[in-house]
Formats: structure tokens, sequence, C-alpha cells
């Protein structure tokens, strides 16, 4: 630890050595002459904000090895008004400035609230939602994405107009072996800066996936001071459930450190009926599945700020979910003289560990930007399983008993760079090299007359995969006059993908090597009214689960099996857009995916079993239209509101009988922000769906709604929120009419809960202003750009 005589004789030092090369200096303090610790000092060239500092604790700033030229230096804290100098030039004749800055008390009626509402735009790529200055209701990122427009929350899983083939990214990197539900449970409201629905990612985004990116952008540490906050959450779905979680920062001088943790025990249900015929007997067939999930989380994060251009840093995180389940299974077999039934428990005893590491390098100057990325992700995932005949069954059933374990290891290493050549061009490219090793391994056991479980060599299967991803890209911005914009990337990725199914000795291996090109133009039609037209194209790669073939039980007539024949899919996108002040106004977008991943279900009319596997279809298509309005119209009120209607075609010749499903969907969203009396901001998110195509599954109309409220306490320290989640009791139904599937689907979950949670701030936060244009403000901007 710094002592303070310490830091200010190295801040002395600095201002003596800064005498020998260019140099502005000087103090900062109040009007009572007193020197202010922590105030935010930021230097501004030709070309606006290079770099900032914070005051020593005797108020001593220095900005050193500058290059010739004019600057200006504006300082701010909380508590006084902004001071910003006039302009000063450093050149060989007057290498050194000093200045010296007496800051002025503010008084309240210059203070400006934080707004409300987030801040949603919508460019030739991306609709985004900013929420760094912005009142927050909700408490995680599942309530987050409801203020995403268009995006439908059900049941811990997201759908983006007729399509639930998104990727979740948290800062631009993949959270694909993560636990989405952990995710979108656990990642708290308060630590997202933006959330970005990417609708057609540029060259710099891996080309992986078919449809959007929602690319998620955390808070960097930018507040001043250490301090930190405890949030707690208590509620009620099938049971009580509870979580806690503490987080810790300090920002002082060029170090930035974050600590967090948490726990939670949440209580949860995910029930699935299914009525089918099989021949001339009609099997119906119910499973009921609560479950209390765990999970354990810390993360830390270090920045050392070198100086005002070099940036070092790593990250940790560590999340382990546990989860000891109970699945009911019932089989009731009738035809015209007859009933029977088989009762089984499926008990589940799941263990997933997420670690992963992020170490980086960071250079940043006026033209330039350098960032040198590693990622390591290490997943394990355990679960034994058993699936037992219970109670008073008239069917007879062999016990199963499945042992899985699989480990994935991810390495990543990136570079990334940025050339800005002027205001109106800029050029960046960049390399990515990943590796991946998967081993998974599938023990199923079966019970023998003599009640001794034996190895099920028919479903056994030991699978490794060594992958290998290889790109490059560049990428092109630029401003044509005062109406055009044009951005225009390639990427090629080549990828080596080895699979090895150890137990039956046998390896396939898959190479690819192609380019995607992306690209979008922009015309300003007025002040006001703006087009975009944008284009990319992706691969979407089967995941290392399906490629394995094995076969999973879910119940004695369900079962799942892996696919080690599937090719990727890949995906052409076109996507219109028009837009008012820079909100999303009208679009309409449209994909064709060719060898498109599909879910088939198929059934054994001779065993009566049903199983679902991936396969590759001929095509796939999504046509669909959004329009989106602002509900600030109304007094009051703040929000939007939409309608998307959306259309999906599944086609495949090579399927016998043919495949052949389409279907038009229209749905309403919205989400409405209101101030109560006593300062309670209250929230409302709603939507409605006329039905649909999930995959094979035709659905019924489906609607949700949530409601939340929130109030700050004790100097806005405490803040307290109440969600009613999933108010309408709307189940899913759907049916499935294909070759000689004839089912109807059913699918339920917890509905009508209630959360309550408290968080609490505490420690000091140095230059956290709610003030216009302020100094700090113009830091957080270049820090979260970079994230």
């Amino acid at each position: 630890m710094i002592s303070k005589t310490t830091f200010t004789a190295l801040m002395l030092f600095m201002l003596f050595f800064s005498n020998a090369q260019n140099s502005i200096s000087g103090t900062v303090k109040d009007n009572a002459g007193e020197p202010l610790a922590f105030a935010n000092v930021v230097l501004y060239g030709a070309h606006g904000s290079i770099t900032g500092m914070a005051s020593s604790e005797d108020g001593i700033f220095s900005f050193i090895d500058l290059t010739d030229g004019a600057y200006q230096v504006e300082v701010s804290m909380l508590g006084f008004k902004v001071k910003k100098s006039e302009e000063i030039v450093v050149s060989e004749g007057n290498r050194s400035q000093t200045l010296n800055f007496s800051l002025e008390l503010e008084t309240l009626d210059e203070v400006v609230v934080t707004q409300k509402r987030p801040v949603i735009r919508q460019t030739a790529e991306k609709l985004i939602v900013d929420l760094e200055t912005s009142e927050l209701v909700n408490t995680n990122l599942e309530d987050v994405m409801k203020k995403v427009p268009g995006v439908l929350v059900r049941n811990g899983s997201l759908s983006y107009a007729g399509q639930s083939n998104l990727r979740i990214l948290i800062n631009g990197k993949t959270t694909d072996f993560m636990d989405v539900n952990t995710l979108l449970r656990e990642l708290p409201a308060e630590n997202i800066a933006k959330v970005e629905l990417v609708q057609q990612p540029g060259a710099e985004y891996d080309a992986e996936g078919s449809g959007p990116l929602i690319n998620i952008i955390l808070k960097k540490n930018v507040k001043l001071g250490t301090y930190g906050s405890i949030r707690s959450t208590l509620g009620y779905v099938e049971d009580v459930l509870y979580g806690t979680s503490v987080s810790l920062a300090s920002y002082k001088n060029q170090l930035n450190w974050q600590l967090g943790a948490g726990y939670s025990r949440w209580s949860w249900r995910d029930d699935l009926f299914l009525s089918r015929k099989v021949l001339d007997e009609t099997y119906d067939q119910a499973s009921i599945s609560p479950f209390d999930p765990e999970s354990l989380r810390a993360n830390a994060r270090i920045d050392y700020y070198i100086d005002g251009k070099h940036t070092i840093g790593t990250g940790v995180n560590r999340i382990q979910s546990m989860s000891d389940r109970v699945t009911k299974n019932s089989t009731t077999i009738s035809d015209a003289t007859s009933t029977e039934t088989l009762f089984t428990d499926n008990s589940f005893d799941r263990d997933r560990t997420t670690l992963i590491l992020n170490p980086y390098y960071e250079f940043d100057d006026e033209k330039n930007k350098l960032t040198l990325d590693f990622n390591y992700v290490d997943y394990t995932y355990g679960n034994v399983n058993n699936l037992f005949q219970i109670g008073e069954s008239t069917i007879d059933y062999d016990n199963q008993r499945y042992f899985q374990d699989a480990t994935y290891e991810v390495l990543t290493y990136s570079g990334d760079y940025k050339r800005t050549i002027n205001d109106d061009f800029s050029v960046s490219f960049g390399s990515r090299f990943t590796d991946v090793t998967s081993d998974s391994d599938l023990q199923s056991l079966t019970q023998n007359g003599q009640g001794a479980f034996v190895n099920n060599m028919d479903q056994t299967n030991r699978f490794v995969i060594d992958e290998e991803i290889l790109a490059f890209y560049g990428k092109v911005n630029a401003e044509l006059g005062d109406n055009w914009s044009f951005s225009g990337g390639l990427r090629w990725e080549e990828s080596k993908t080895i699979g090895t199914s150890v137990t039956q000795s046998e390896t396939r291996a898959r190479n690819i090597s192609k380019f995607f090109p992306s690209a979008s133009l922009s015309r300003k039609i007025t002040n006001a009214l703006g087009a975009d037209l944008s284009y990319s194209y992706r691969i979407q790669r089967p995941d290392y689960g399906s490629l394995n073939s094995f076969v999973y039980f879910y119940d004695p007539f369900t079962f799942e099996e892996g696919n080690p024949n599937l090719k990727p899919a890949f995906t052409n996108s076109y996507q219109f857009s028009l837009t008012y002040e820079e909100q999303p106004f009208f679009s309409v977008s449209y994909r064709e995916v060719s060898d498109a991943l599909f879910q088939v279900v198929t059934q054994n009319d001779a065993s009566a079993e049903t199983s679902r596997s991936v396969i590759n279809l001929a095509n796939y298509n999504n046509l669909s239209f959004s329009f989106f309005g602002p509900l600030n119209f109304i007094d009051g009120l703040e929000g939007y509101t939409g309608v998307i209607v959306n259309y999906n075609e599944y086609r495949s010749e090579n399927l016998s009988p043919e495949l052949n499903l389409d279907k038009w969907a229209l749905t309403w969203f919205t989400s409405a922000e209101y101030t109560l009396p006593w300062e309670v901001n209250a929230e409302l998110s709603g939507w409605y769906s006329t039905g649909g195509l999930e995959g094979q599954i035709d659905y019924d109309w489906l609607a949700g709604m949530d409601i939340a409220v929130s109030k700050k306490l004790l100097n806005d320290r405490l803040k307290v929120a109440v969600e009613f989640e999933e108010i309408l009791n709307k189940t899913f139904q759907g049916s499935i009419n294909y070759n000689n599937v004839n089912a109807t689907v059913e699918s339920d979950w917890a509905r009508q809960n209630v959360f309550l949670q408290l968080s609490y701030s505490f420690g000091s936060k140095f230059g956290k202003q709610k003030r216009r244009g302020n100094a700090s403000k113009e830091i957080q901007d270049r820090i979260n750009d970079n994230n």
C-alpha cells in the first residue's frame, strides 16, 4: 500500500521530471485553499479527450511526455462546479505548463437527475440499449433483457422475431460453456452498461451462429475511491428461494480492482405433458420436475493504467451450479379395451463448474487502438442419473443408470487493431486462434434379472473432440459526405475438427475454410430520419454434445441421441431499417439458412419410443417485419412498444416423407416505466404472441407480463425492489404432426412468482456526478467503449 507521503513524493518527482519534457501539471484546491484529493482531471487535445487521472491526496496532477500542440484541462468533482482551462500550447520553446484550479461548490439547482429510462439506439448492425445512466428497477440480466425491444423471455429462454437460436456474449466473449439460466438469474443489473442486440454481426465478431447475438457489455469501475455493495434476494416460486452477493471495488491512482462473490438457492419447476398415438393405442406421458438449483460464483478483476496510453489487466471468474432433481414420470397406455400404467423416477445429481481467465494488454491514443487478449475457459460437467420404476406399475421396466462426465478446455488468443485516419475514416483488422479440447464420457448401465447393473454397450460411449479455428479479419468504416456512411468487412476462418469415438474406435475429421463478408450502408434522409441496409454471411457449427453418438433416456419411452454426421449450417442475412432520431422505427429482415441444424422428433411404432435428434435440413427461412415506437407521448410514461410479424419456413426434400412446415406469427411487446408517489419507480413489461413454429412444434398463443417497483432510501444507499414475475397463467401448448408422429405437447413452468431484493451500497465514491458533460463521464465513455 503506497502511503500518502510516498505518493506525494512520486507526484513531486514527476513534476520535476516533467521539466525535461513536454508536460502540463498543477494543483486542485477548493475556495478555502484546501487540496482536493481524487478529483477527475481530463486532458483534451484537438480531437477530444486524450487521457485522464485522479489528483493525489495533496491535489497534485501531472501529464507528461506530451507531443507539441494545443491542450485544455478539465477538472471535476462531486459537489463542485466543473472548471475547464483556456487553451494552452506546449512546444519546444514552452515545454512545461502549470495550471492551478480552485473549484467552487455546486448549488442544488445545478444538479441534473439521472435519466430514468435507458437510451435505445439503432445502427445498421445492431440495436443498443444503454443502461449506463438510467435508473434501474431491474434486479438481474433476465429482467434487463425485457428492456430490449422484441426480445421475449420465457421460462429462462430467449427468442427474437421467431428465432430461438440467440447467442449470448459478455464483452464480446462466448458464454457457450456457462449455464444460461444461472447467468440470466445471477448477473446483477447494476453491473451492466449496455446490451447490444447484434442483428448483423460485422467482421470483428466470430462468424459462429445463425441468429442474432446478444452482447452484454459490463461496466468498468470508473468511480474513484473504494466502495462496495451487498445484495440479498428473497422470493417464492415453487418454494422459498434466497441468495446473497457482495462486491467491492477500488479505483485509486493508476490501480483499479474489483472483487465479487455470491451464493443463491433457487426454486423452479419444468413440467412436460405429451399425448400421442401409436397405432391403435394412446400414450399419455407426464413429467413433473420441481428442482432447487444452487450456484456459487466468485470473480476478480484488476486493471493497471500504466499511463494515458497503456493498460494491462486480468480478470478471473468461477461459477459453480449444482442441482439435485427428481422428475416423476407417469405413462398411461390405453386402447379401446384396456389401460396400463408405468411410474418411474428420474433423479439427477448435476454439478457444473466454469472457470474463466482473461489477461489483456491495451494501447490507446488519439489515432490507434491495439488490444491483445487471451481467454481461457475450463468447463467440467458431472451428472449421475437414475431412471427407476416405482409404485404399482402394470408394465415391467428394466431400471437404468447413467454416469456422465465431460470436460472442455478452450484457449483463445486474439489481437485487434483499429486506426482512425480522420473523423470520417477508420480501418481495423485482427486475428483470433481458438483451440478446443472436449472429452465427454457417458456410461449406461441396465439392471438385469439378478438385480445387478451391467454395462449397456449400445448406449455407452466416450467421445473426444479436438478443434482448432484460425481467423483473420479486416474492416473499414467511412463517412461519405454529410449524409452517407459505409461499413464493410471480410473475415476468413479455417476450422479443423477431429471427433473420435473411443468406445467404437471411430474417427471423423472435418476441415472448413471460408470467407465471411459483411457490409452496411446508411443514409441520412433528413435531420431526424435515417435508413440502413446491411448484409452478413455466417456459419453455425454443431455443438460438441450433438456430435456424440450417445443415447440418453428421459423416461422409459423418450430418449435423445447424438448425430456424428452433422454438417455446419450457413446463413445469408439481409436487413433494411428506418430510424427516427437514431431510435428504431421500422425494419425488415430476411435469413436463409442452408443445411440448417434442426431438432427432429421421430417415433418407432414397434417399440413405442419417441426420440429427438439434431439433423441437417435442406433449408430454413425466416422473414420478419418490426415496428417500434416510444411511449413518452403519454404524460409521465417512459418506454416503448412495438410489433413483430415473422414467417418461419422449414423445408427438407431429403427426409422421407418430405418435411414442409411454415407459419406466420405476430408478436406485440412493451416495456413501460412510471414514477409513482413518494419517488417509487414502477415498471411493466409484457408481450403477446399469436403462436408460431418452435422447430417441429406448431404452438398456440402465448403471453407474459411482469411488474416491478423499487424505492431508494438512506440517501440512496439502500434500494428496495419487489418484482411480480410470470403473472399470467398460460402454458405452452402445441402439436407435432409429421410422418407417424401425431402428438400434442404442453409445457408448464414456475409462474406467478414474487421476489424481494435489497441492495445496500457502502464506501466512498468520488467523481460520480449527475450533471451533463462532466469529465468523469468522458472517462467512463472512453473506458466503456473499450469493452
